[in-house]
């Protein structure tokens, strides 16, 4: 099996203490395969042993704490740096065409897949985020108000990540780690259509949102 790429966090592969190596070829390994991938295939990956993986974490659900914990800090890192605010899915092409960030791309995509509490955080962090973003051009009178500001913020991180997933699924990419050329496909389908809703709309009315209102006790009001 080959070695792992290294992470961006990690500038020279020999100063990587054992913990950080494995760490690292576990990231890439479940990105890459799913979270089914062995103690022991991960040991080869990293050149350690199968008991040194137990000493450090405990147990194959210690590393994939530490694990959720170090990708979910890194995306972060990536958002915090970001100059301008944008959707998650043109984070995740970004991170995916950088060669030593693709693997947390794998990782958190394959997170989200499983559930869980680094899948929650993820969510919550990005539709926080959204929710700055669409208040500036709910400002700016680029975007239109909504009744309900943080919930829509949350649907649209909800629903964007859904339909990548999905898509994913029904495309598989036929090199399972080639992330950026999976963002890019998924971008290539859906791009127009998901552009056409968010400038032009779907309905030509109202109607249906003033008849959902007519059933729910305290409507907001803009």
């Amino acid at each position: 099996m080959r070695s792992v790429s290294t992470n961006a966090a990690d500038t020279d592969r020999s100063d990587l203490t054992a913990r950080a190596r494995v760490r690292d070829a576990a990231v890439e390994l479940f990105g890459r395969s799913g979270f089914d991938v062995g103690v022991r295939s991960i040991a080869e990956a990293a050149g350690v042993s199968p008991g040194l993986i137990l000493h450090h974490f405990g147990s194959k659900q210690g590393l994939r704490e530490t694990c959720d914990e170090y990708v979910l800090h890194r995306i972060r890192e990536y958002k915090e740096q970001a100059v301008q605010p944008g959707s998650a899915n043109e984070l995740l092409l970004t991170m995916a065409s950088v060669e030593e960030s693709a693997p947390l791309v794998g990782y958190a995509l394959r997170s989200l897949q499983a559930g869980g509490d680094l899948a929650r955080s993820f969510i919550d962090h990005f539709a926080a985020d959204a929710e700055e973003w669409i208040a500036e051009g709910v400002r700016a009178g680029t975007i239109r108000p909504s009744l309900d500001e943080k919930a829509r913020a949350r649907y649209l991180t909800v629903q964007g990540f859904g339909a990548l997933l999905l898509d994913l699924t029904l495309n598989p990419p036929e090199d399972p780690s080639d992330f950026a050329g999976a963002m890019r496909g998924y971008l290539s389908r859906m791009g127009l259509p998901s552009t056409e809703l968010f400038t032009q709309g779907l309905l030509t009315d109202r109607s249906m949102l003033d008849a959902y209102l007519l059933y729910v006790s305290d409507p907001p009001q803009l």
